[in-house]
């Protein structure tokens, strides 16, 4: 766990834990270049050969290639001098679509709305040969709570 007020990659102030995940923790933190809120994701410690490494570090490449408004934007990503590696991402308020369900089911048309929105985001993707293996209501944010974002 790294503690608020820390400072990752001489860049990155550290405001709290926002999640824990199975690949890693996500922290809100400060990007001192800029002054503005990111979600700073820091891959575990791993001791599977590397290969969540590799799919960290390819994960953050590919959305550093990414534009679209569906689709978090990259800020920074590389390798601490302990060797950590991270990605910092812009910062998102609002909630995950798992979060919005547990309210009770959307709408038709909210549903479908919805849908194309994903389906958008999808296809900048797959016009660059990146395939999201993870799709899941978790991983569908809602910034401010708002379906139509």
């Amino acid at each position: 766990m790294i503690t608020p007020g820390s400072l990752l990659a001489n860049r990155f102030e550290i405001d709290r834990l926002a999640g824990l995940g199975g690949m890693g923790a996500v922290y809100r933190a400060r990007d001192q270049h800029t002054g503005q809120w990111v979600a700073l994701k820091l891959l575990h410690t791993q001791t599977d050969g590397g290969k969540e490494a590799e799919r960290f570090a390819r994960e953050a490449q590919i959305l550093a290639t990414l534009r679209h408004p569906g689709i978090v934007s990259h800020v920074a990503h590389g390798q601490t001098p302990a060797g950590d590696l991270f990605l910092a991402m812009e910062w998102l308020d609002g909630e995950d679509l798992a979060g919005r369900l547990r309210q009770g089911a959307l709408p038709i048309s909210d549903g479908i709305a919805l849908a194309k929105q994903v389906t958008e985001a999808l296809c900048t993707a797959h016009e660059r040969g990146i395939v999201h293996r993870d799709l899941k209501p978790t991983n569908l944010f809602l910034p401010g709570k708002d379906l139509e974002q």
